[in-house]
């Protein structure tokens, strides 16, 4: 087998990397469509490198997804089993976002360093060991720690691929494909609701519980997707052979000078990146769009156990339909967002209806009120996320891209443990769910007033409302 030899930077733009059997890439700083004789039309390039990476990478975020909320459906029967409170069972949930936050940022710079397709399947292979080691769990510590190690593991995961797609896609498709790649935590309810909901029923097969089963069921695919990575995924476009020589070229340009054409305006460096104010304000934004998502999606299950008194089959499909309501809305808005070049107002009016449906919900008696406002909540609270990451990835480029967008994942996901926890403490305080979800309500209507208030650098707003 040829060796390659060692990799050079490309010098107008540090996050591309050129291997020395590719001279060519660096010659072209954008070519014309019209001189690409062998390849494709601009949208045709973009269709086949989103077909190529996103359905795999979606595949990886739902099996991340299932193995971090699986626990929600697990609460069903091993809180009564090890004798969980309100508080022990928040805590337990939520200490999984401790670990993924401490480790999130040291993971995207190796990520950055080693390349995606090893870092992700090494991220995976772990979290699917561990996921299905939450079988081992015997009472509140040994659920803490496993918890914690299963965020460990896959810190840096979300970050990562968001990272990575900067570097397939131009600005102007990044909200629209995002949001495709993260309805995947949406389809994972979606599907992985009903699913859990079947795999409870297992309960007393080979002597086991149906958590039991859960947690075994759904963590070991994400090994072997894990293994699959290291074959499917390329690191950069330079090692994408499903693409011509051509398109390769056009696709680096296009993305080195859109770099360049921001590079004033956008923050270079990692000190420069954590000191800027946009970053840690967004963060906070991030912070309270994900204490409403995991304060909801974390005791769903509960909440309609609650409502309904149905079994864990029914409950499983009851759950199902606000992730099925978010799913279509999540990408309905980031197409919107995308088609009228416009990113703030999106995430603005997005937490506004995540606020308005958990405030519905802390009111709703009746299963099918309830239902319908978890379902708005839903598709307010996924809705943030693609444009979201379109426009804060407009205003970091270069060194500061992987540790400004972990940073603001790291805070964001201090929500992960701040909103199962919240609801677990005032619901043992209250004996009700109705003062969480108000409290909740205010927490996301907070974050629509930063994410309407926070000034943006001028060349970065440019950039994600240009055609």
């Amino acid at each position: 087998m040829q060796q390659r030899r060692p990799t050079t930077v490309f010098p107008a733009c540090p996050d591309y990397t050129k291997t020395a059997d590719e001279p060519k890439l660096a010659a072209m700083p954008n070519p014309p469509l019209s001189a690409m004789s062998s390849a494709a039309s601009e949208p045709a390039i973009l269709r086949r490198i989103a077909w190529r990476l996103i359905p795999f990478l979606g595949l990886a975020y739902i099996a991340a997804y299932l193995d971090r909320i699986n626990v929600s459906f697990a609460a069903l029967q091993m809180n009564q089993d090890l004798h969980f409170s309100a508080v022990a069972y928040g805590t337990g949930a939520g200490a999984f976002f401790l670990g993924y936050v401490l480790f999130e940022i040291p993971s995207n710079l190796i990520l950055q360093r080693v390349g995606a397709r090893l870092w992700i399947a090494r991220i995976m292979i772990t979290w699917g060991l561990i996921s299905t080691a939450m079988v081992l769990v015997q009472g509140e510590w040994s659920f803490y720690v496993l918890r914690f190690l299963l965020g460990v593991a896959e810190a840096g995961f979300f970050p990562g691929v968001v990272l990575y797609l900067t570097d397939w896609f131009p600005l102007k498709q990044r909200a629209r494909i995002v949001a495709l790649f993260a309805t995947a935590t949406a389809l994972a309810g979606l599907i992985g609701s009903p699913l859990s909901g079947f795999i409870l029923s297992l309960d007393g097969l080979g002597g086991w519980r149906g958590w039991h089963w859960l947690f075994v069921l759904e963590g070991l695919p994400a090994v072997a997707l894990g293994v699959a990575v290291l074959w499917w995924l390329p690191d950069r476009p330079a090692d994408a052979r499903w693409l011509t020589l051509a398109e390769r070229e056009w696709l680096i340009g296009t993305l080195r000078t859109e770099a360049a054409s921001r590079a004033g305006a956008s923050r270079h460096t990692l000190r420069e990146a954590m000191t800027s104010a946009p970053v840690w304000l967004f963060g906070t934004v991030y912070l309270c769009m994900v204490i409403g998502m995991y304060g909801v999606a974390l005791w769903l299950p509960q909440m309609l156990r609650a409502l309904t008194g149905a079994n864990d089959i029914t409950i499983g499909w009851l759950n199902a339909i606000p992730f099925c309501a978010a799913a279509i809305g999540m990408v309905a808005i980031g197409w919107h967002s995308d088609r009228r070049h416009e990113r703030r107002w999106h995430v603005t009016g997005a937490m506004l209806l995540a606020s308005a449906g958990c405030l519905m919900a802390a009111q709703a008696t009746h299963p099918t009120l309830a239902l319908f406002a978890f379902s708005l909540a839903a598709i307010g609270v996924w809705s943030v996320i693609g444009p979201f990451w379109a426009l804060t990835t407009s205003f970091l480029s270069g060194a500061a891209a992987a540790a400004g967008i972990a940073l603001m994942n790291s805070l964001g996901n201090v929500g992960g443990f701040v909103g199962p926890y919240l609801m677990g403490w005032l619901r043992q305080l209250t004996a009700g769910y109705g003062a969480g979800l108000t409290a909740t309500a205010a927490i996301l209507a907070l974050g629509a007033l930063i994410a309407a208030t926070t000034r943006i650098p001028v060349s970065a707003d440019a950039a994600a409302d240009s055609p």
